[in-house]
């Protein structure tokens, strides 16, 4: 009766301890991310994703049952990344501090989440729109949740006026991520981004006051 080389089979005892250490559900998730950044979400499969966590498409099913799962929490994700970068940074200042402050504080944190912290917030943003209804559906309870935040910041601006706030949340929020289409990190300086915009943006702000 044959021996097994215990050499070989500790290799492959090792490489499925390999295999399922980055088949865990959040490095999954951290592949999905980068990829859909960088592709877009039509361009990404499953079996793209499977292929660069080192494990075979059907082990994928196991964490996330198709496609539509894997998205839907890596979207949520991405809010719940930046929305956490700005409840902390605000919690950080003290309680006197100005409505305009806090918004600089704010803008500041969203631009480093968005272009620093992770892939998520920045995938989040690149492939909202070309996802089928259902999913950014899936989405927005998330996302109406992170423009609450942002609702109470930009308040104070609107001089009580709900229709002026209506419009400056999604265009505060849209010009902040916008700078995924033109702003490089390894080129630029991420600090010098959030003054600049962040002055541009509260200057306009505090001209309009509440028209």
């Amino acid at each position: 009766m044959p021996v097994a080389d215990p050499s070989v089979q500790g290799r492959a005892a090792s490489s499925t301890k390999a295999t399922r250490a980055v088949a865990r559900p959040d490095q999954i998730m951290d592949i999905a991310a980068r990829q859909f950044r960088a592709r877009g979400y039509a361009a990404v499969s499953l079996r793209d994703i499977a292929t660069e966590a080192g494990m075979r498409t059907p082990s994928l099913y196991y964490h996330f049952p198709s496609k539509d799962d894997l998205v839907i929490a890596v979207m949520n994700r991405g809010i719940t990344v930046v929305r956490k970068a700005v409840t902390a940074a605000l919690a950080a200042l003290p309680p006197e501090t100005e409505a305009f402050a806090r918004l600089g504080t704010a803008m500041r944190a969203h631009l480093r989440a968005l272009h620093g912290l992770s892939d998520y917030t920045s995938a989040n943003v690149r492939i909202f729109g070309q996802l089928p209804e259902a999913l950014r559906r899936a989405n927005l309870p998330e996302r109406r949740a992170y423009q609450a935040i942002w609702a109470d910041l930009l308040s104070p601006t609107c001089a009580g006026n709900p229709e002026v706030l209506a419009v400056r949340v999604p265009f505060v929020i849209g010009a902040l991520n916008a700078t995924l289409e033109w702003f490089d990190p390894a080129r630029g300086d991420l600090d010098a981004l959030a003054d600049q915009l962040g002055r541009v943006l509260l200057t306009g702000l505090k001209e309009q006051g509440g028209q």
